[in-house]
């Protein structure tokens, strides 16, 4: 399966922010849409990703406060990307080694997408979920053999 596979069924809706946001804004941004993560985007081009992670970090740092700060200020400004052509299986180790929860989606700098570990673990799922309906059909209609 193909991170192409996953953007399909997802669809195309992405929310994005430039690294002159507020923070505070940024957050309210999050909290209303409930997403997880915002894109970072600058003249066209990923530029960074805001995640939940990184408005905790800022809370921590202000003592509860979101402070006056821009985004630039707490963005993760070197985040990993995958393409569509992205295996899932390759995706998984990536957000796994990196405790990335939320990968953009890039090809030629054009941006197609995040995914997220929970649509990597639901597609994950939903394929095996199919598998084992293939397997159990397949040994339910397994044939008998006569006796000789």
């Amino acid at each position: 399966m193909k991170v192409s596979e996953i953007l399909q069924v997802k669809g195309d809706i992405l929310y994005t922010v430039t690294p002159d946001t507020p923070m505070a804004v940024a957050a309210d941004t999050m909290a209303e849409k409930d997403i997880g993560s915002l894109v970072v985007m600058e003249f066209g081009e990923l530029v960074g990703m805001l995640t939940f992670r990184e408005v905790i970090k800022t809370l921590y740092a202000n003592k509860g406060s979101i402070g006056t700060d821009t985004v630039r200020k707490h963005m993760d400004d070197h985040p990993i990307t995958i393409t569509p052509e992205t295996e899932i299986n390759e995706v998984r180790r990536l957000m796994l080694e990196r405790h990335a929860r939320y990968v953009p989606v890039v090809n030629a700098k054009t941006l197609y997408g995040v995914i997220s570990f929970y649509d990597v673990a639901k597609a994950v799922v939903e394929a095996q979920s199919f598998e084992n309906r293939m397997l159990k059909a397949y040994i339910r209609d397994w044939p008998v053999e006569k006796d000789e």
